[in-house]
């Protein structure tokens, strides 16, 4: 006779790994310091300014 296999203890195990998951890439979504997210934008901003500093218009024929 084979073992009787309790399914509730997999389905728990499955959502406990899956919670998991989603609170690892939380934590690599949300876990920088605001300082951090200040420089990135700035940074961005920047990069964003000189690109558009830099852009050649259709109006600029010369």
């Amino acid at each position: 006779m084979n073992n009787v296999v309790n399914l509730n203890r997999f389905r728990k195990r499955k959502k406990r790994a899956e919670k998991e998951r989603a609170a690892e890439e939380n934590r690599v979504k949300h876990g920088r310091r605001k300082d951090d997210v200040v420089m990135e934008k700035a940074e961005a901003k920047k990069q964003d300014a000189f690109l558009d500093g830099h852009r050649k218009d259709d109006d600029d024929k010369h």
